[in-house]
């Protein structure tokens, strides 16, 4: 049975080789920009991570609040600090963020199931 968290990362992979595939330049700059914006810098993966999150939030954009909650996890980042991030997100977004906090509250438990 495939799981919320395999779905996900399946179709991103799927469709990400798909684009990088059409061999367009500015495309193919765009994902290497956002890959190394992440990497270890003047800030740590960390919080770089946590940023990312509450940027994701503060936009709406369910897809990359997925991205970030995983990528968070694998980082080691605490249910807490997730949180916490999360509430941030919400208070700078407002009330309309409301629904993506329930969503990403939910991913976060896919992503804990899963590592059981």
């Amino acid at each position: 049975m495939i799981n919320e968290v395999d779905e996900f990362n399946s179709y991103r992979a799927k469709m990400n080789d798909k684009i990088l595939s059409e061999n367009n330049k500015v495309l193919k700059r765009i994902f290497n920009l956002d890959t190394n914006a992440f990497a270890e810098g003047a800030l740590d993966k960390k919080t770089k991570e946590l940023l990312g999150l509450v940027a994701s939030t503060v936009l709406r954009c369910d897809d990359c609040v997925k991205y970030h909650l995983e990528s968070s996890f694998k980082e080691g980042i605490k249910r807490e600090e997730v949180m916490e991030t999360l509430s941030i997100g919400t208070l700078i977004g407002g009330t309309i963020v409301i629904p993506h906090l329930r969503r990403a509250f939910e991913y976060w438990e896919a992503l804990e199931a899963a590592e059981k």
